[in-house]
């Protein structure tokens, strides 16, 4: 699944093909995604894409007339293509600019998303958000404060988008190992010490990600441009069975809130 560096890194390398462009028109090859496609995103027919942003894992393609919120879901992904490019299975969204390019969304599994947002407006999928995990808002103190009075296994409590957005499965079991905290610890039994360094390690696992993925945003206008991302420079994400490599022990895998979990029970405590 695409996680908030790779949403990021797909905003990166479709925004110079796309801001300051006039949207000629928009394909839907199918009426649902997830969720219907709304008969208002034609309303962005004939507009100027003034700009692409990123809130959480959803790209907000952003017009005077309104807005095109986009989720990549469990499979998405974005290219910008020659016009004329043949359509092949699964491409379910063209979003044709009037100078003969086309951003098109591709989705086998359809999990993904294409919603509608009036100007002014917000939307419900956005709504209840909490922080940005790169900005200064995500912090020791907020989180710690936010933590409080919650059991919740602390893997859990990180990737639960009304404490903090984006922070996915992937980077959750990075950080975590890299701060020594286990997954299963109760959200309200770590320390402002340790908070500080778990989020730190969140943004400094993120904050790689993204630049390693920035390596290949050339992709995005080539005709098989699917991006490669990063190349995954992982501990112990995948790895159950291998050795930890700070003390050799086994890495362990356990189901964690219906997440595959991926720790070292002898750094972790």
């Amino acid at each position: 699944m695409p996680e908030l560096p790779e949403v990021e890194v797909s905003r990166m390398g479709i925004s110079p093909h796309l801001v300051g462009q006039v949207i000629q028109s928009l394909t839907f090859r199918t009426p649902k995604l997830r969720w219907d496609i709304p008969a208002e995103l034609k309303r962005l027919e004939g507009e100027t894409i003034q700009s692409i942003s990123r809130r959480a894992k959803y790209l907000l393609i952003e017009t005077n007339a309104g807005t095109a919120i986009v989720h990549l879901g469990m499979s998405g992904s974005l290219r910008v293509l020659d016009a004329d490019f043949p359509a092949a299975k699964h491409d379910h969204v063209d979003l044709k600019l009037t100078n003969g390019k086309i951003l098109r969304y591709n989705d086998p599994r359809r999990f993904g998303a294409w919603l509608w947002c009036a100007p002014g407006e917000s939307h419900k999928v956005l709504e209840g958000s909490g922080p940005e995990p790169l900005t200064d808002d995500f912090n020791a103190q907020y989180i710690a404060e936010k933590a409080k009075k919650r059991t919740l296994a602390l893997k859990q409590f990180i990737m639960d988008n009304k404490v903090v957005v984006g922070v996915g499965n992937i980077y959750a079991n990075e950080a975590l190992f890299t701060s020594r905290i286990h997954p299963l610890r109760p959200a309200n039994k770590v320390s402002l010490t340790e908070w500080q360094a778990l989020t730190e390690n969140i943004k400094s696992v993120l904050a790689t990600a993204i630049e390693q993925g920035g390596t290949t945003l050339k992709d995005f206008a080539q005709a098989d441009g699917k991006p490669g991302y990063f190349a995954q420079e992982l501990q112990v994400y995948g790895k159950a069975g291998k050795e930890c490599p700070n003390c050799q022990s086994l890495i362990e895998e356990q189901k964690i809130g219906q997440r595959n979990t991926f720790f070292c029970g002898e750094c972790q405590k």
